[in-house]
């Protein structure tokens, strides 16, 4: 239950070529609280349930748990979440073993397009596509719930 993970932000959007999926993903936050956060998630024709625990210090490591829940269900608890639904598509693009979820954003986060890739370790190597920018694993600005108390469109 322990996610392993590095986000980059993106330099162009070379990677669409590449994707061999996309889906809209639309979700919301019930709780934001910096030790923990619970997500509502509407991810095509499916509805999630997340809990994320803190990052470590680096940013890579942290608790996830998840479970599938109705569609229908996602939908209704996105009603309750706090200001800030997150709207987006994402793409996977599969390099060798690892899929990279490259998230383009939509509304208040308009502008804004991150890579994440979920890696077995925290020095596992990873081949890096020339569309790939700058490292931003644990800069909390970029975090999904953090994009929601403050968008994109906000920072100077």
């Amino acid at each position: 239950m322990i996610e392993i993970e590095r986000k980059f932000l993106v330099k162009s959007d070379a990677f669409k070529a590449e994707a061999y999926k996309h889906t809209k993903i639309v979700q919301g936050f019930l709780n934001t609280h910096k030790a923990r956060t619970v997500r509502v998630r509407v991810k095509g024709n499916e509805g999630f349930l997340t809990v994320k625990g803190q990052s470590t210090k680096d940013g890579l490591e942290r608790f996830e748990w998840e479970k599938a829940i109705e569609k229908s269900d996602a939908e209704a608890l996105l009603k309750l979440c706090e200001d800030g639904v997150i709207d987006k598509i994402r793409y996977e693009i599969k390099m060798n073993q690892h899929v990279f979820e490259v998230d383009e954003f939509f509304g208040d986060n308009a502008g804004l397009i991150v890579a994440e890739i979920e890696l077995s370790h925290p020095t596992e190597i990873i081949s890096k596509p020339l569309w790939l920018g700058k490292e931003v694993t644990g800069e909390v600005r970029y975090y999904n719930s953090q994009l929601s108390k403050q968008p994109y469109k906000t920072w100077k």
